[in-house]
């Protein structure tokens, strides 16, 4: 799922690209546009069929699903109970995979998404509904969870399920997990089985790259990462084996970047100026071109986006319609900022700088501070770092980070973010 946008970068994008054009692009709009359907047809019309209003959303195959689901997902992390609006309108441009979580804004993601399904239960077999067993820690949490995520959802079943959520260690992907996997599908209550991992991701996808009963996976992923050698070899070992990828955290955003958006500060330094100009000269916000560098990753399935508000869904919509194709000139434009921007920027590689301490988990700490200053979902934040262990908890303050710190390849002041995310968090 994403950070908090560019607010100065979108208003200047809208200025360029007409807002009033895609206004009256909605306004005129009076039919539900089926995302699956190139024929839709209005309820009030003859019965003949009818092309969509709205542009679709390209598609791409699932992996070995063999399953076309759009290349853009919405990412429905938010409170989606008191916002229907924004489910109807990815509808009308096609945008049907919805991925929640059995965590997300304690539940009310997922009831959100079973208050439309009550009200439009026809749409339903028109969805790629994705949800995943957050904290779940045995098989049979990850069947409580399933359970309950079905029920809030109104379904009698997930197209995807990640059984494990935020993988860290592939000896999870044990034969027992397996077995859960095969049942449930033999149940009916999941189409496909797979995981999502934020922490040591190469390592996840390349054990998952040697079994047979991945589907899909959802990866951290983007133009900072296209940069590790690592990851580009288990993205290649998956592909290979025909799992479905799904990219998330797309946009990449570093500590700093968190920070000046949360102190009101939208663009910085003289490489974020440059960055921002750069793009904005080809038409698209530096965010757009984040989306489209993953998306040019043929091997990458879809690139799952949150979206707090329609607005947010118009401009990742624009980025992924847009099909000029990003120039190696954009490319090494990205290339040179993630190289001068990556001192702040946590890559997930947990079984680094973790190896220097006990049950301190570095990573997840830092990814908890991203959901509190760029999803600025606080109450989440805090939540998640109060499971860690209160003994653990305890010591953050009092430990010296400084061989963790001159582990980390990309050498963020691991410290000081540990400290930020106690004065907040705690």
């Amino acid at each position: 799922m994403e950070e908090k946008r560019n607010k100065i970068d979108r208003r200047n994008f809208l200025k360029t690209v007409g807002a009033a054009g895609l206004g009256s692009v909605f306004a005129s709009a009076k039919i539900k546009a089926g995302p699956n359907e190139p024929n839709a047809v209005d309820p009030n019309a003859s019965g003949k069929p009818q092309k969509p209003k709205f542009p679709q959303v390209p598609r791409r195959k699932l992996g070995k699903t063999g399953i076309e689901v759009p290349s853009l997902a919405f990412g429905a992390m938010f409170n989606d109970v008191d916002n229907q609006i924004i489910l109807r309108k990815s509808l009308q441009w096609g945008v049907n995979y919805w991925d929640t979580a059995h965590s997300y804004k304690g539940g009310n993601s997922e009831l959100g998404i079973g208050k439309f399904l009550s009200k439009n239960p026809q749409l339903r077999k028109e969805l790629f509904l994705v949800t995943k067993a957050s904290g779940a820690k045995t098989v049979p949490d990850i069947e409580k969870r399933l359970q309950t995520s079905l029920k809030r959802m109104n379904t009698k079943y997930i197209d995807l399920y990640y059984g494990i959520h935020v993988l860290r260690d592939p000896a999870q992907l044990n034969a027992e997990l397996k077995q859960w996997a095969e049942n449930a599908k033999k149940r009916n209550l999941i189409r496909f089985f797979g995981f999502s991992t934020h922490s040591n991701m190469a390592q996840c996808l390349a054990a998952a790259a040697k079994l047979d009963w991945i589907d899909a996976i959802m990866t951290t992923y983007n133009f900072r990462l296209m940069q590790d050698v690592h990851m580009q070899a288990a993205i290649e070992a998956c592909h290979k084996k025909g799992i479905g990828l799904i990219a998330m955290k797309t946009i990449g955003l570093s500590g700093r970047e968190r920070r000046q958006m949360e102190a009101g500060s939208q663009i910085g330094t003289e490489a974020d100026r440059k960055l921002v100009k750069h793009f904005l000269q080809q038409g698209f916000t530096e965010e757009q071109a984040k989306i489209k560098a993953v998306l040019q990753d043929e091997r990458i399935t879809s690139a799952c986006v949150g979206m707090r508000n329609v607005a947010d869904l118009n401009s990742d919509v624009l980025a992924v319609l847009n099909e000029a194709k990003l120039t190696k000139t954009d490319m090494e434009v990205l290339r040179e900022y993630a190289a001068a921007t990556c001192s702040d920027y946590c890559a997930g590689c947990a079984n680094i700088c973790e190896a220097a301490f006990e049950n301190i988990p570095i990573c997840d700490i830092m990814r908890y501070l991203m959901y509190c200053n760029s999803y600025g979902d606080k109450d989440r934040a805090r939540q998640l770092f109060a499971q860690i262990p209160a003994n653990v908890r305890n010591k953050l303050l009092s430990t010296d980070y400084s061989l963790a710190e001159a582990r980390c390849p990309q050498h963020i002041p691991i410290g000081k973010l540990v400290a930020e995310a106690v004065g907040k968090l705690a």
